[in-house]
């Protein structure tokens, strides 16, 4: 497995409009997709970030620690290994557009994810 670096992070936080307006207006980054309970944001080197509130329940698994995201040349083969050392993988695999992800528990119990870009 090659991990290449962080690629993405979501933050799950009660105090969802503030922690939004933070990183959008003090931090300077750039929304690329708004709903009701998820702000999507941009770094300048394309890296993501979502910031997610305490109503999106497609990511009630999130603890309080932030989830980053590392970037793999193959999230399926990255698996395949991570699973052999004993890594506990959450749900299923999912993508949209060119993206593929699949979230899981490291040794201190937090939630992370690898993810790849396919070209």
């Amino acid at each position: 497995m090659n991990v290449k670096g962080l690629a993405w992070m979501g933050i799950r936080s009660a105090n969802f409009e503030q922690t939004v307006a933070f990183f959008r207006d003090t931090m300077g980054l750039e929304v690329s997709r708004e709903l009701d309970d998820l702000v999507e944001l941009r770094f300048s080197d394309l890296g993501e970030m979502e910031i997610f509130s305490p109503d999106n329940d497609d990511h009630d698994f999130f603890t309080l620690a932030p989830v980053v995201g590392f970037l793999v040349d193959d999230v399926s083969a990255a698996r395949v290994e991570m699973e052999a050392a004993g890594v506990e993988f959450i749900g299923s695999m999912q993508s949209s557009g060119r993206s593929t992800w699949h979230h899981f528990r490291g040794p201190d119990g937090n939630i992370y994810e690898l993810i790849s870009h396919a070209p």
